[in-house]
């Protein structure tokens, strides 16, 4: 059993989960109490079969002993003269009225009644016995059957026990984890809200007026600006206003496959560089527009203290998300490429801090031609 990436759908899994659990625990509960009940029985007619063996053993103790007396008579009889008589009473049977008259006075009248009366209730006994023995055998092999589907039972239940946690725990993760997004969704919208609002309130606060086909530091006006890592571009920390390095076009300002969903991208005009593209992705605002005109003093997006923070660096002509590097095959996951390290240079000429080489020397090499800063 799995639960659904969707939280209002896992919810209905555990419910689904809860409901089953239920009715195993009261098919339990069920099994057990008729589990108990053949028990009891099977242990009454284990106790009757019982008092039927003693009851038995009971009349052919009797028996014997009569037999014993009857023995003895007959021996009696035969010291005494009545040879055919005991050979009668040894046999169990008399022929002649007068040796019955004589032998029932000596066993004075009771021992034989005695003997065919222990007789039939052996006989009854041992019938009683049997059939006790048929209903014990029912009730044993109903005690077995219920005891294996009780086992099964609780087999299930607590399959179940543990697959309903599993689904409450994947639950509590998935209601965490979209907790924890919104949360930083929230954060991230509201850092952007006051980057804008510093930007409003003070729009000319950076403003620089530089020469046509000349390339000002983008970077010029953000606080906190911390280098990171050189890789497809250059990564930074920190945040305020990004400016264009030069004259140029706005070509993109977002693309989904970026964090942030942020890529500003722009085709210079003018300058060393002219006819490139450059980006700005993450964690910015944008203030442009596609199609827009922009100088060297022209504010493209506002960086807030995100995740993420930006990159920046050579973009590929389509403006479509790829970089240069990508597009080289330079890039693979960490290191630092020659397209980055080259705008890191070119940061470093306008006075911005170059980034961090992760790699000496860079990966992979430049097409004919392309600037080189000093």
């Amino acid at each position: 059993t799995s639960v659904s990436a969707d939280p209002h759908t896992a919810q209905a899994s555990v419910t689904d989960l809860e409901q089953k659990v239920a009715a195993d625990g009261a098919q339990v509960e069920q099994l057990v109490a008729s589990y108990d009940q053949a028990l009891a029985q099977d242990q009454q007619d284990t106790a009757k079969v019982h008092g039927a063996e003693v009851h038995l053993a009971s009349d052919q103790v009797v028996e014997n002993r009569a037999l014993v007396q009857l023995r003895s008579l007959a021996l009696q009889v035969y010291m005494n003269g009545s040879e055919d008589q005991a050979l009668q009473i040894f046999a169990g049977s008399l022929t002649s009225e007068a040796a019955a008259s004589e032998y029932t006075d000596i066993a004075n009248g009771n021992l034989r009644n005695i003997l065919d009366a222990v007789d039939v209730d052996i006989r009854q006994t041992q019938a009683a016995e049997a059939a006790l023995k048929v209903v014990q055998a029912r009730a044993a092999a109903t005690v077995a059957r219920l005891g294996a589907e009780k086992t099964a039972a609780e087999a299930a239940l607590a399959q179940d026990d543990a697959l309903l946690s599993q689904a409450k725990s994947a639950l509590a993760a998935q209601l965490a984890q979209e907790a924890e997004a919104v949360e930083q969704e929230q954060q991230e919208e509201a850092m952007a809200a006051a980057a804008a609002a510093a930007l409003a309130a003070a729009p000319t606060a950076y403003n620089v007026n530089p020469t046509p086909g000349s390339y000002a530091n983008p970077l010029r006006a953000i606080s906190d600006l911390y280098p990171e890592r050189v890789d497809q571009g250059v990564d930074y920390s920190g945040y305020g206003p990004i400016y264009a390095v030069g004259d140029g076009t706005v070509m993109a300002a977002t693309n989904a496959g970026w964090p942030g969903g942020t890529f500003i991208c722009y085709k210079l005009s003018d300058g060393p560089a002219a006819g490139l593209v450059m980006y700005a992705a993450e964690d910015i605002e944008p203030t442009v527009s596609i199609g827009q005109s922009v100088t060297a003093g022209t504010v493209i997006g506002q960086m807030y203290e995100g995740p993420d923070g930006i990159e920046t660096g050579w973009a590929d002509p389509s403006c479509d998300g790829v970089t240069m590097a990508r597009d080289y095959g330079q890039f693979s996951g960490a290191n630092s490429t020659a397209f980055g390290a080259n705008y890191s240079q070119m940061l470093g000429w306008l006075g911005a801090p170059p980034g961090v080489m992760q790699n000496e020397p860079a990966t992979g090499s430049l097409p004919p031609n392309w600037p080189q800063w000093p």
